[in-house]
């Protein structure tokens, strides 16, 4: 039933409310896809430190020429010829060093995802910190080169911030939404 009646919440005896779980299963399903996310990111940040390790011992401005020229894409470009400048100048201590930040980091996302997959409010906290600290670095790329595409990360970022305050204003007015969130059966002897 999506419905429950509850009684005597405390204001007045006896008073009988009706509280939709409704938005209690919306709240559910959009942490669940900004955990997917945040997993997703810690996926694709694994699969680079991973591609970096590949790298150790290698001449990595060879394979990083090999990558644009396969890729078809314009070698000329800006960052395309920095990024092989700088594959040219990277030694193995410094892979080693990004690989092991990236490692760092996927633990980071995958320790959030699954703190907002079982809906913790120490996950939800951690979500928005650490997405309103990329809010000003992000306003920053845009002023220097805006693009569609950094509006878009940005308001998908801001996004994602206001939710997860939502969730946290939301949850933590009722104790027991918390509870149901979390799967657990709420600490009340209000139910019928």
């Amino acid at each position: 039933m999506d419905e429950e009646i509850l009684v005597n919440r405390g204001d007045v005896p006896f008073d009988i409310a009706v509280k939709s779980r409704k938005p209690e299963k919306a709240l559910k399903a959009g942490l669940r896809t900004v955990a997917i996310f945040e997993a997703t990111k810690g996926v694709l940040v694994l699969i680079i430190g991973i591609a970096l390790l590949t790298l150790i011992h290698r001449d990595a401005q060879n394979v990083a020429e090999t990558i644009v020229r396969y890729s078809h894409l314009n070698p000329d470009r800006r960052f395309l010829r920095r990024f092989v400048e700088f594959a040219g100048t990277v030694s193995d201590a410094r892979l080693w060093l990004m690989a092991g930040i990236a490692l760092v980091y996927s633990t980071i996302r995958f320790t959030e995802a699954y703190g907002l997959w079982r809906a913790r409010a120490w996950a939800e906290w951690f979500a928005i910190i650490s997405g309103m600290v990329y809010v000003p670095i992000e306003i920053y790329e845009l002023a220097r080169h805006p693009s569609l595409f950094k509006v878009g990360v940005l308001l998908f970022n801001i996004a994602i911030v206001a939710y997860m305050i939502y969730v946290r204003w939301y949850a933590g007015h009722d104790p027991e939404t918390t509870a149901r969130l979390q799967g657990k059966t709420p600490k009340s002897n209000n139910y019928l």
